[in-house]
């Protein structure tokens, strides 16, 4: 028996009470892993809290009159409830009529049948209705195909996706967030339809993959629906097969590229630089004469490409700028010293550096065997890092042990306070001068003249 809040119970035996049907659903409107019938036969929390009736939603109304209630979308059924804090979105039974433009039903008939309703449902694991009472209704083997970590399509696979595009990612996105594999049919279904993502909203694209790339299950993903991946980032396409010809590297650039995916933290920033961190490599390729492979240029070039794939797909832009300067620096040699340390940490910041060291990582990982000591000199310059923060080390402006009030009272004018300031924190950074401020102050005296006429 399913754990369920109390204002879904209040829920249900107000409708039910009223002459009407009610099941909570498992439908994943909102968020990774949704719905709650299919959470608790995973032993999951549920995050959505949803319901179904045969209900229309003016009954939904009447029924729940005097509580908040926010009209969500009428035109489909759905009405959404607040009670004690908590939102209940209450849809009525429907059928969906044709999808013209593979996404939205063009029309939308409710009807009395729960199974009418259920049958027109994306995957077996969304077709799951559930009642304390009567317990769960699974009519297209929902439960088993949980229970053996499977994703199928309710009905003919190619139907349900020529229906709604968006589908597809989210199949992908279900194997890879739940660790699940898509059933053979559902799949070759997916490789078919694939040019229906060129109907999605990029807003929506972003999203799902996302999703997909922090999943447990990304890089099988990846290496399976590579040519799926590649519709709405047909970038991707050139690094399929493309041999690298480099003792550094014994995979291709794609097989190199999802191995990286699969060695970095799943965090949003972190899984587009991996994905995106080569797609430069490419157009960047060239052969010397003894046979050796050399991407020239590739950091730069990639972070041009990775630029408009994400400006195409809608990011945001801190989310854009934060992954497109990991991969401008993902082949910047780190020594594991202050020095150069406090010098990124002033350039880029302490969490870049951080995202960094670990894009460092995991593309030493997703490399030959003969590069593997580098993993220690990246972790040694992470340890280094937390050794700077311990200290207090001075690594920007904010830092320093002066500030410009000093240096006026010097009797520094205008630009050349800003010079003296900057000067300061290099000698600093560099290790010439302490952050002490009677240090900085003498040094700064000593470079006046220097400072003035900067």
């Amino acid at each position: 028996m399913m754990t369920l809040p109390e204002q879904v119970h209040t829920a249900l035996d107000r409708l039910e009470a009223a002459g009407w049907e009610a099941f909570v659903e498992s439908v994943d409107v909102k968020i990774v892993v949704g719905g709650a019938v299919r959470d608790a036969l995973r032993g999951c929390a549920a995050g959505d809290w949803d319901i179904t009736t045969n209900a229309e939603p003016e009954q939904v109304e009447r029924v729940f009159s005097g509580e908040r209630l926010i009209e969500t979308g009428l035109r489909h059924g759905t009405v959404t409830v607040l009670l004690d804090g908590l939102p209940l979105e209450i849809t009525t039974y429907r059928v969906d009529g044709g999808y013209s433009d593979h996404r939205r039903p063009d029309s939308v008939t409710f009807t009395r049948s729960l199974r009418e309703d259920l049958l027109r449902r994306d995957f077996t694991m969304n077709a799951l209705a559930y009642n304390p009472r009567t317990g769960l209704v699974d009519i297209c083997g929902g439960a088993e195909d949980l229970a053996r970590g499977v994703v199928r399509c309710v009905g003919e696979p190619e139907r349900r996706f020529r229906e709604d595009g968006l589908r597809i990612l989210r199949a992908l996105r279900f194997a890879s967030v739940l660790g699940f594999t898509i059933e053979p049919e559902t799949a070759a279904a997916i490789h078919r339809c694939a040019e229906l993502l060129r109907y999605l909203a990029a807003e929506r694209v972003l999203s799902e993959l996302t999703k997909l790339l922090c999943g447990q299950n990304a890089g099988a993903v990846l290496r399976e629906f590579s040519d799926v991946l590649a519709v709405p980032i047909p970038e991707l396409r050139p690094m399929f097969g493309f041999a690298q010809h480099n003792p550094h590297h014994d995979r291709d650039v794609w097989q190199h590229t999802v191995a990286v995916v699969e060695h970095i933290p799943p965090e949003p920033v972190l899984r587009w630089a991996a994905l995106l961190h080569d797609v430069g490599k490419p157009p960047c390729f060239s052969l010397a004469d003894d046979g050796v492979g050399h991407f020239y240029g590739h950091a730069a070039k990639s972070t041009e490409l990775a630029d408009a794939i994400l400006m195409r797909l809608r990011m945001d832009t801190a989310g854009r700028t934060r992954i497109t300067q990991l991969i401008r620096y993902h082949d910047l040699p780190i020594a594991p010293e202050p020095k150069p340390i406090r010098r990124l940490m002033h350039k880029l910041g302490v969490e870049p550096v951080r995202q960094l060291f670990a894009l460092h990582i995991a593309d030493t990982c997703g490399q030959s065997a003969i590069c593997a000591g580098r993993v220690q000199t990246y972790q040694e310059a992470g340890c280094v890092l937390d050794k700077l923060l311990a200290a207090d080390a001075c690594f920007s402006l904010r830092d320093l042990a002066v500030n410009g009030s000093d240096l006026l009272a010097l009797g520094l004018r205008g630009r050349a306070v800003g010079a003296a300031l900057q000067a300061c924190l290099d000698a600093v950074m560099d290790e010439r001068v302490a952050n002490e401020r009677a240090a900085l102050l003498a040094y700064a005296a000593e470079n006046l003249h220097r400072f003035a006429n900067s």
